[in-house]
């Protein structure tokens, strides 16, 4: 897959192109994405997903901070890219490009500066200014051009209409089975492992901290998960804790992101890592004693060892 960040510089053979945020890649999106494949193989020409960075609310609501990404921009491309799609072209969205009307994108972006050949919508996908581009709209907007548009049809997933709202209310909630099944595969985070304050190792459980690529990735509810961990693509069981650990550090009002590898003792500092989240295991509590700690953590390690083997 070819990425381009400059459409003045992008190139392709009768590019056929779908436009959107696709936050999470989730079956919807690859729904989409497999129809733009198609298409693009009956007309003799290359798939090309337009999509938008970043998030359009981010730049138009002013009430925008609730909003947490279900894949930031790299692991958008790493989604985007296991679906076979031909190009991936990241436009900066803006305020200003935000004014632009359905007619103007099409006459500006995509045909005269990408020489898109045919576009296809999502069954209830608008946009341009005020989302007005509907598809009879959109058909007038080039009818003397050598372009022609379609949409698809509609998709539910196990008669269930998914998207990414739902997943992130799902993950919210700490369902990860539900949000999982609706990603149909497991939500994950990129990151790095930096330095703590290694209480874990005194305890006999010692943890890689994970600082998040990007700060608006959105983190599922805080408690203890059975997880894998990637580096440089070999994978690790382990569980992981997401909270402000109470029992060893009472004064902690940070969230911290903290994954414990079952028989791993390799120095991974600076690493970068990928985080999968397999099942929500129990609430984050805070124990009277660190003895009572270590306990829990013991059956936490059983019990994530079970799932994962699952």
């Amino acid at each position: 897959m070819k990425i381009w960040h400059e459409i003045n510089k992008f190139k392709a053979v009768n590019p056929v192109a779908t436009v959107g945020v696709f936050d999470g890649v989730h079956p919807g999106h690859k729904f989409l994405l497999n129809k733009l494949k198609d298409k693009a193989k009956e007309l003799g020409g290359e798939s090309v997903l337009i999509t938008l960075w970043p998030h359009p609310r981010y730049v138009l609501e002013k009430d925008h901070l609730g909003l947490r990404y279900l894949s930031t921009i790299d692991e958008k491309i790493i989604l985007i890219e296991n679906e076979g799609v031909d190009h991936l072209v990241i436009i900066p969205f803006s305020q200003e490009f935000s004014q632009l009307t359905s007619c103007e994108f099409i006459r500006e972006f995509l045909i005269r500066q990408m020489k898109i050949k045919h576009l296809l919508l999502g069954y209830d996908h608008k946009f341009g200014k005020d989302r007005q581009g509907d598809l009879e709209i959109l058909k007038q907007c080039a009818t003397d051009e050598d372009f022609s548009i379609s949409r698809a049809e509609a998709f539910n997933f196990e008669e269930t209409r998914v998207s990414s709202s739902l997943i992130r209310k799902l993950i919210l909630e700490g369902d990860l089975d539900a949000a999982n099944h609706a990603l149909d595969y497991n939500y994950f985070l990129l990151g790095t492992v930096v330095e703590g304050n290694k209480l874990g190792r005194e305890i006999g459980f010692p943890t890689a901290n994970i600082k998040l690529q990007d700060k608006n990735k959105l983190l599922p509810k805080v408690g203890v998960y059975a997880v894998y961990l990637s580096i440089e693509g070999k994978i690790y069981p382990g569980m992981l804790n997401i909270g402000y650990r109470p029992t060893v550090d009472s004064g902690n009002h940070n969230k911290s992101v903290e994954v414990h590898l079952f028989d791993f003792k390799k120095n991974i500092y600076g690493k970068r890592v990928a985080l999968s989240f397999r099942k929500r295991m129990r609430d984050e509590k805070k124990f009277d004693s660190i003895e009572e700690l270590k306990e829990q953590l013991t059956k936490d390690k059983e019990i994530a060892i079970q799932v994962l083997k699952d």
